[in-house]
């Protein structure tokens, strides 16, 4: 793995590449993070949930002051971006829409809803309670429970159903609708995939990733080439269209080294490594990195 490497920043997903799932112990990501944090080396969680839901809301309470100065969460597909002062979270930069542009948001998803019910004949629920996105479920039907991270056969049940419901043009249809329905609010929508949930948003982990590489290099001078992105969800979805850790490339970040710890088949994009081995081959990479 890149001749092991020690990198001085790592940015990982929680659900599926750090933990098994939200409600799973976080005690052996924190035993294999706080010697890396004790040394210096950045630790940035990205996720598209709050922080509510990382470690029970509280993952201050599993690290010292000093190994949370190197600590740094976002979340909220590009919501929410923190670092930590004096032993609590603060929120150092976010992209929250107004209350107005809220509106515009549950709207164009409900209009997304709307015309693939009426058109196509094809079912989807929305999850409203977001701040600054909607999540479309596509196949409402599929129950992940605890594991919230794309499951293997999710990819070609979508394919099926969209294809059986005479959807031309599949996936990336669907984005398209959604970007298109966002323009006439006079919004530019970035919509992401896992394949049960089409989530419409005007941010992603681009801007999580971007606005903490950015915060750490003032302070360090990081480069680039210093950091290592990982996650599970880098999987193509369709031609050109690929899974929500697939924001962390950015033009920022595109010097740095990703990892895909994921077993689903699939195309990556052409900066990923497929490594697979979940959670276990993430939390061996990071007691690799220690002195």
């Amino acid at each position: 793995m890149k001749g092991c490497k020690k990198y001085q920043a790592v940015f990982f997903d929680w659900d599926g590449t750090a933990v098994l799932s939200r409600r799973a112990p976080v005690d052996q990501a924190v035993a294999a993070m706080k010697p890396l944090l004790n040394q210096g080396v950045r630790l940035v969680i990205v996720s598209g949930t709050t922080i509510e839901n990382i470690a029970g809301g509280r993952i201050e309470k599993y690290f010292s002051e000093k190994e949370l100065d190197n600590l740094y969460l976002g979340l909220g597909r590009g919501a929410y971006n923190y670092a930590f002062r004096d032993g609590e979270p603060f929120l150092f930069h976010d992209m929250l829409p107004d209350a107005e542009n809220l509106e515009k948001i549950h709207r164009i998803c409900f209009e997304v809803h709307m015309e693939l019910k009426k058109r196509y004949h094809f079912n989807t629920d929305i999850i409203f309670s977001r701040p600054n996105y909607c999540k479309i479920d596509l196949m409402p039907e599929a129950v992940r429970g605890d594991n919230l991270f794309m499951q293997e056969n999710e990819l070609e049940m979508l394919k099926e159903s969209l294809a059986a419901h005479g959807i031309a043009g599949g996936l990336k249809r669907l984005m398209e609708l959604a970007a298109e329905t966002g323009r006439r609010y006079g919004l530019e929508m970035k919509p992401t995939c896992d394949a049960k949930y089409l989530e419409i948003g005007i941010s992603s982990k681009s801007d999580n990733v971007d606005a903490i590489f950015q915060r750490i290099q003032e302070i360090t001078g990081l480069r680039s080439e210093e950091c290592s992105f990982w996650g599970d969800e880098f999987v193509g979805i369709e031609e050109g269209i690929f899974g929500s850790d697939s924001f962390m490339i950015t033009e920022l970040t595109k010097g740095g080294d990703f990892f895909d710890v994921s077993e689903v088949p699939g195309k990556r994009p052409e900066e990923v490594i497929k490594l697979g081995g979940s959670v276990e081959r993430f939390i061996g990479f990071l007691h690799g990195q220690q002195e």
